[in-house]
């Protein structure tokens, strides 16, 4: 199966699941949330599902219901570990998957962002990826003290007039970070280090750079502490919405989690993400695009369906979220993928609503039966995140082409 034919599958992990009363399931392991050994289990079942890679959540705010700020709820689980130092402790004990924790740009340095991410490529020797987050919400500005964001009431419309001008400073804002950080991780160049006792030179200073990045929010001048990546350039993501966040992925990224809930508008998704790029002049390949689903997966004693109107009495109302939720067997959900396919999708990514449950059942019954379709690999067959998921695997280095 080639690369361009081949469906990619990434799975999406967050605490004790993606529904809110995923902690009170039987094998849920709401204790274990904040240990090493939880995040592996859940990355080395996902590595029985032949995942391409997992995506690790995280924000700068506690997990609410409310969109525009924390609620008081104590029903549902609060707290998360930081995403990007779960990717590095899970890199030594992982074995071909993809590791992309979520890092948030806004009020972050993009040196601290850029070297974070060079060392997880450099542990996980090229297993590397970033979830690019926008904090836009005053209540996380809040968290900081040194930039006041204004408040607005839901229900939010990133394309509102009255908002649109705060959040395309926002987004302009990351789509600077993600440019500094690709600069820094070239400001070595793949040769930099020599590593000569007999002469006693360990570098060639000539093959380190300055990026020299002046923007509106701040200024680089580089070069970064952390030897170039194995990748050159690792996996750039960006889950978007609308079309300023498409218009993000599409200058930024390498590739786009969108969230698309029936076929008519995941066609018009697609020619969303088509027009941002047209619109924002992206230069090289067109941006991958996945579909986001939520699978509530059929177990030999209950329906996916009933699990979900289970979990949602739990919660006290029905739950819905921004991706689609798709509750049944493994072959339902693999028609569906199986469609979106069709349409388009390089790949999808799949937010288990339940952990480790719904996992599980990902790894014994769902991916088996898209391979059984000819729909994803057997085996990792790539030495690389970018070369699992068909990006250019010999990278130039911007500064040494100059050069």
């Amino acid at each position: 199966m080639s690369d361009t034919a081949r469906l990619h599958l990434a799975i999406a992990l967050d605490g004790a699941g993606w529904h809110p009363a995923a902690w009170r399931e039987p094998h849920a392991r709401p204790g274990d949330l904040f240990t090493a050994g939880y995040w592996a289990d859940l990355v080395h079942t996902a590595q029985e599902a032949v995942a391409d890679l997992v995506t690790i959540e995280d924000t700068f705010a506690l997990q609410s219901s409310r969109f525009e700020g924390p609620d008081d709820r104590t029903d549902q689980v609060r707290g998360r570990l930081d995403a990007e130092l779960v990717a590095a402790r899970l890199a030594p004990v992982t074995r071909g998957i993809g590791l992309v924790p979520v890092v948030t740009v806004t009020h972050t340095e993009p040196f601290h962002v850029s070297k974070a991410l060079a060392t997880l490529d450099h542990t996980s020797h090229g297993r590397a990826g970033w979830q690019v987050r926008v904090s836009a919400g005053a209540s996380q500005a809040d968290l900081f003290g040194r930039r006041e964001f204004p408040s607005f009431a839901p229900p939010i419309d990133l394309d509102d007039p009255a908002i649109a001008p705060h959040v395309s400073e926002t987004f302009d804002e990351a789509a600077d970070v993600v440019e500094v950080v690709r600069r820094l991780w070239d400001s070595w160049e793949d040769d930099a280090e020599i590593r000569d006792v007999g002469t006693g030179r360990f570098i060639d200073r000539d093959k380190l750079h300055h990026v020299e990045f002046q923007g509106a929010r701040f200024s680089v001048r580089g070069p970064s502490i952390t030897p170039r990546p194995p990748q050159g350039q690792p996996v750039v993501t960006v889950l978007a919405h609308s079309r300023i966040p498409y218009e993000l992925a599409a200058r930024a990224a390498d590739l786009v989690f969108v969230t698309p809930h029936d076929d008519e508008g995941a066609v018009a998704t697609l020619r969303e993400v088509r027009d941002a790029e047209e619109r924002v002049g992206r230069p090289g390949l067109p941006l991958q695009v996945w579909a986001d689903l939520v699978v509530v997966l059929d177990t030999p004693q209950e329906a996916g369906a009933d699990r979900k109107a289970r979990l949602d009495a739990a919660t006290g109302e029905p739950w819905f979220t921004d991706a689609v939720v798709v509750a049944g067997s493994a072959s339902v959900v693999a028609d569906q993928i199986a469609a979106w396919h069709e349409l388009g999708y390089a790949g999808v990514r799949l937010r288990p609503a339940t952990l480790p449950d719904d996992l599980a059942l990902i790894a014994r019954d769902l991916a088996p039966e898209l391979r059984r379709r000819g729909l994803t690999r057997p085996a990792y067959d790539a030495g690389s995140l970018r070369g699992l998921i068909g990006l250019p695997t010999d990278v130039p280095n911007r500064y040494a082409t100059a050069r």
